[in-house]
Formats: structure tokens, sequence, C-alpha cells
């Protein structure tokens, strides 16, 4: 099994920036494709960016330009930096782990969410 943990939530104003880390252990980080999803109270879950295996990256038109999603391998573990976040970015923010890179939420493995309010 895979335990995926995130952090760096927080309240931040808008326009502000966090970085969220998403940690990783039981297998080799670097044989999964990981992404980001988030979700809303009263929403379904949205895909909000991915990364390859071999660092090709993907994002939703909702946050391109903002959030840059990376990775190291050397240390297990994903990030989602977010910049000129605004109220409508506030959603629980979810890591996922996959052998293959999607944007459904079709990921193997999840992390329990951090949460991300924007404040106007």
């Amino acid at each position: 099994q895979v335990q995926l943990v995130e952090s760096g939530g927080g309240l931040v104003q808008a326009g502000g920036s966090l970085k969220l880390s998403c940690a990783a252990s039981g297998r080799s980080f670097s044989d999964y494709a990981m992404g980001w999803f988030r979700q809303a109270p009263g929403k379904e879950r949205g895909f909000v960016a991915a990364i390859s295996r071999s660092g090709a990256t993907y994002y939703a038109d909702s946050v391109k330009g903002r959030f840059a999603i990376s990775r190291d391998n050397a240390k297990n573990t994903v990030y989602l930096q977010m910049n000129s976040l605004k109220p409508e970015d506030t959603a629980v923010y979810y890591c996922a782990g996959g052998r293959i890179v999607t944007m459904s939420p079709a990921y193997d493995y999840w992390g329990q969410g951090t949460q991300v309010t924007v404040s106007s």
C-alpha cells in the first residue's frame, strides 16, 4: 500500500500564495504519476493538476498560469505551488497517486486532504 499525506493548507487572502506538499510512502515514488484534486462543500471532486512519471505536467484551465505542480523523487514528495489565489480556489485539496497519469479521479491512492481557504 501507498500512503499519501498532504500538508501546507491554510487561510490566505485573495492574491496570496500557498505551497502544498504531498509526502508518499510505501512504494517507490518514482513509479507513480501524481495528481492534485480539490473539492468544495457540496461540489464534486475536480481535477487541478497532474504530473507524470517523466515529469510532464497538466492543469485545469481554471488554475493554468497560477498553479504549478512539481515533484522531487529524491524526497518522495509532490508539490502544488498556488499563486494569485482566488476565493473560488477554496476547497479541500487531495493528493493522488497511480500508475498512469489522468485528469479523472481514477487514481489508486489518495491522501486525507488539506483545507485551503481564500478570503476575499
